[in-house]
């Protein structure tokens, strides 16, 4: 299945989609990926990446301990979307990635999260979508509330497995909201 909107869609992940994150993360300048949060000594190598990847597109649906969703603009793969701390029926925390600088500060960003909505909400039947930012970096903090999402709150945490500990922006949204 693949939603569009005008020359934005979005599907989910299939094996020929792995090697394009695994380049996005190998390939990204190291400044890029500090301003994300990114701890650049627990980067995996590219072949730990395809690997991980291709387990993950392997696995059913239901038993992934992460789902990504690919993001098209004009029918070509442009970044992509992810959740993990998979809570099935329940919640799930949400990553997001526009894999080229031209891509970036247009406004795609939150109608392709819009769009990514309901595979992972009808897909896990999860209640509601935290996303959890590292404070620092503006382009998820001005993106989560276009989308739909609404300030919980900041905390200091390490959020995820390649991440540093940092300033976090806690964003939810629920089933209901994301709806509307």
């Amino acid at each position: 299945m693949e939603l569009q909107q005008g020359q934005l869609a979005v599907r989910e992940i299939s094996l020929a989609d792995v090697p394009l994150i695994a380049r996005y993360w190998v390939d990204a300048d190291p400044e890029y990926l500090k301003g994300m949060g990114v701890d650049l000594a627990k980067m995996p190598a590219e072949g730990m990446w395809i690997s991980m990847l291709t387990e993950q597109v392997n696995t059913p649906v239901r038993d992934r301990k992460s789902y990504a969703l690919i993001w098209l603009v004009d029918g070509v793969p442009a970044g992509h979307c992810n959740i993990n701390k998979i809570s099935f029926g329940e919640e799930a925390y949400m990553h997001l990635h526009l894999w080229q600088q031209p891509h970036r500060q247009k406004g795609m960003g939150a109608a392709l999260v819009r769009m990514s909505l309901p595979y992972f909400f009808s897909g896990f039947q999860l209640q509601r979508i935290y996303s959890e930012p590292y404070a620092l970096n503006p382009a998820p903090n001005k993106t989560l509330p276009r989308a739909g999402f609404r300030f919980v709150g900041e905390t200091i945490t390490t959020p995820g497995i390649l991440n540093f500990e940092q300033p976090v922006n806690l964003w939810v949204i629920e089933k209901k909201e994301s709806i509307q």
